[in-house]
């Protein structure tokens, strides 16, 4: 089942992958300038599926991304500037700075932040759907991870216990045919990351990750299944990454006609035809609306390198790892007891 977006919505749509993509390519000439460094994981082409997966959530829902985490956290709502400072490390950024690229976290819209360990989100959001089970919340928690990630085994052991204990999380699966440079069919032993949801009695679905009205239905299902069952779901998104695996990846191990045939499906032109044939923007509207948004992303940019040197300082830095005496107490009085009774 594929959603037709109303006016409003692809605007929506449009605009999240419009950012999204030029918050990439913007970071992509930043780094090329050596004005930005570090390095950095590009998830250019795979728009739709952040733009997607956003849309179809509520706004209590929560996101643990992967370290290719800037489409998800632009797709949420954070501030663009605020990315850019992180990147050049600066206190204005959304984690002071200490983070940078694959360790965003904007809690003030439900982020519980990225890691740069592949599969190391996954248990923690399926932790985040027990605590929400427990306090008797109807949010969903989304665990989202590549191909590659799905075979680690943090993945299996958070798939197993989300359906024997039946937790209100949704397994985001990208499937951009690569983990790093090996092509799925080589790492996988079934043909879908999807196939595997029946394993541990969990409904699954795979869905077209270029097409954006695709990925919002289907997470939108996923959802009402998740909060109408109080069970997990498997949606595994088919995607691809125009870019390499990170800034310094030539592509050795793909041909250059596979990446054309993709750049063919890229979500956002395949979408921008959709929009211009049902009457819902023109041309010169799309060309306006791309030309602000990348004007819009620019000036963010420009203005996070003019603060980059306000850097937090090491005692600040110290206040934010440890811990009052409040949660020690809190971590103290939760017993396995309470954890134990849920099975």
């Amino acid at each position: 089942m594929t959603t037709v977006f109303s006016r409003q919505q692809a605007y929506e749509a449009m605009t999240i992958m419009l950012r999204s993509r030029c918050f990439e390519q913007r970071l992509d000439e930043l780094f090329s300038r050596k004005l930005m460094h570090g390095t950095t994981h590009l998830a250019i082409g795979q728009e739709a599926a952040h733009a997607g997966l956003a849309m179809g959530l509520a706004p209590s829902d929560w996101i643990v991304p992967t370290h290719r985490c800037h489409g998800h956290t632009i797709a949420r709502g954070t501030d663009s500037y605020a990315m850019f400072a992180e990147m050049f490390g600066s206190r204005d950024g959304c984690c002071k700075g200490l983070g940078g690229s694959m360790h965003m976290t904007d809690a003030a819209h439900c982020n519980a932040g990225s890691s740069a360990v592949v599969a190391s989100g996954v248990p923690v959001a399926t932790g985040m759907a027990l605590a929400f089970k427990r306090n008797g919340n109807k949010a969903v928690s989304v665990a989202i991870f590549g191909d590659g990630a799905s075979s680690r085994g943090a993945i299996h052991e958070s798939m197993n216990l989300a359906s024997v204990w039946r937790l209100p999380v949704l397994f985001f699966c990208e499937n951009n045919g690569y983990g790093m440079s090996a092509p799925v069919e080589r790492a996988l032993s079934v043909s879908a990351v999807s196939e595997r949801g029946p394993s541990y009695s969990m409904k699954s679905n795979s869905v077209d990750g270029n097409d954006v009205e695709a990925v919002y239905a289907a997470v939108k299902e996923a959802c009402d299944h998740i909060r109408s069952t109080s069970e997990p779901f498997l949606l595994e998104v088919h995607t691809y990454r125009q870019c390499g695996h990170s800034k310094n990846d030539a592509r050795v191990y793909r041909t250059r006609d596979e990446e054309r045939r993709w750049l063919e499906r890229c979500p956002i032109e395949q979408f921008k035809t959709k929009m211009i044939a049902r009457n819902q923007l023109d041309e010169r509207q799309f060309a306006e609306l791309e030309q602000r948004i990348r004007a819009e992303v620019v000036a963010a940019s420009e203005l996070a390198q003019q603060t980059a040197s306000d850097h937090i300082s090491l005692n600040e830095a110290l206040s934010y790892v440890y811990a009052g005496d409040d949660l020690e107490k809190a971590v103290a009085s939760v017993s396995c007891g309470h954890v134990a009774r849920l099975a």
